[in-house]
């Protein structure tokens, strides 16, 4: 069975269209918004899998959104943007939101977005049982990002399978995810210099 997705856009003509994307790969729309309010209460009533959300919208954007969703009942978030910003991006990140795409986007980008809004949504749950809090699992998840990529940069590897080794490290050495992290980041580059020097 797909996923159950509440798509939030002001736009009616993107909303039917990624309804209609998402119909015919097999997700299940559970509703639709057109505010960042409407956004809310539906992902309170639905319990969707993911949710699709603008950025701009009327009333509340969606990074307001984000966060009272988050703060109330976490569910991985993908967000809409006409807008690369960097400030944004981050702003986004403190919120919650896990993967975003810049409009226009193409048809081909928006399952592999959402397939990774998911999957970090998992990472970070399973960060949440160990931290306690969302916000300090949001913290560390930042540090097992940049552990990830280091870990796909220097074994040529999948994000999946980064994180797969990662928690592996941290079951097998009884320590947390964001110690194994950290232990990465420290150790990875100095192999990297070693192996230079060696050269």
């Amino acid at each position: 069975m797909g996923l159950r997705v509440l798509i939030a856009d002001d736009e009616p003509i993107i909303r039917l269209g990624l309804r209609t994307i998402l119909e015919e790969q097999g997700y299940e729309i559970v509703g639709e918004a057109d505010t960042g309010w409407k956004a809310i209460a539906l992902a309170r009533d639905m319990a969707p899998d993911l949710i699709i959300l603008d950025i701009r919208m009327p009333q509340m954007d969606g990074l307001q959104a984000a966060r009272a969703i988050m703060a109330e009942r976490p569910t991985a978030i993908l967000l809409l943007t006409a807008y690369a910003d960097r400030e944004l991006v981050e702003e986004a990140k403190r919120c919650g939101v896990l993967a975003y795409l810049v409009k226009p986007f193409k048809e081909a980008d928006l399952i592999p977005a959402m397939e990774i809004a998911v999957a970090r949504f998992r990472e970070l749950q399973i960060l949440q049982q160990e931290a306690g809090t969302l916000r300090d699992a949001i913290e560390a998840r930042e540090l097992i990002e940049q552990a990830k990529r280091v870990l796909m940069r220097y074994l040529d590897v999948s994000e999946a399978e980064a994180f797969g080794r990662i928690r592996r490290l941290s079951m097998n050495s009884r320590k947390p995810l964001k110690e194994v992290a950290e232990a990465i980041l420290i150790s990875v580059p100095q192999e990297e210099k070693g192996r230079r020097r060696r050269r």
